[in-house]
């Protein structure tokens, strides 16, 4: 009975170790082959939105995947559908990747480029906020939201 209650014991101090290890870690942990995935999942979406490949965007998505209040991959065609197309450029800076529960977390900040003008000019500065989840695909956005930077104050 003792064996018992010492074994019982033990695996209860490894497994409260196991969870705590894992809630430290942001729930989970992501391998140096997750983070290049995941960097070639944020390239990707760049050059699918810039060419207007609908079919390669939707591609990037969860079935269920959101960006911003386009749900789904019929809600995804239709937001690719009313962009504007053209010159226009997306560029992404400062990756930050954190892992979840859920698979990772990411956040990058992006300048829209036009690069029609001459020179080429920002015309927006933005965060995107995303929840990742990785599939038998591969890694994909299943929560991409948009969160625009304030234009600076006019000047009189």
């Amino acid at each position: 009975m003792r064996k018992a209650l010492m074994a019982a014991g033990l695996l209860a101090a490894i497994g409260g170790g196991a969870a705590w290890t894992y809630a430290q870690s942001g729930g989970g942990s992501l391998s140096a082959q997750d983070y290049v995935e995941i960097q070639q999942l944020y390239a990707r979406y760049n050059w699918a939105i810039d060419a207007g490949d609908i079919e390669g965007y939707v591609a990037l998505y969860t079935p269920d995947g959101t960006f911003n209040t386009f749900i789904g991959a019929d809600g995804l065609r239709t937001f690719m559908k009313q962009r504007p197309g053209g010159t226009r450029r997306h560029w992404n800076s400062n990756l930050v990747i954190t892992p979840s529960p859920e698979g990772a977390t990411g956040k990058v900040y992006l300048l829209l480029v036009d690069v029609g003008q001459k020179p080429p000019a920002i015309s927006t500065a933005a965060r995107y906020s995303d929840v990742l989840v990785k599939t038998s695909s591969g890694w994909r956005f299943k929560k991409r939201q948009t969160t625009s930077d304030p234009a600076p104050p006019t000047q009189d």
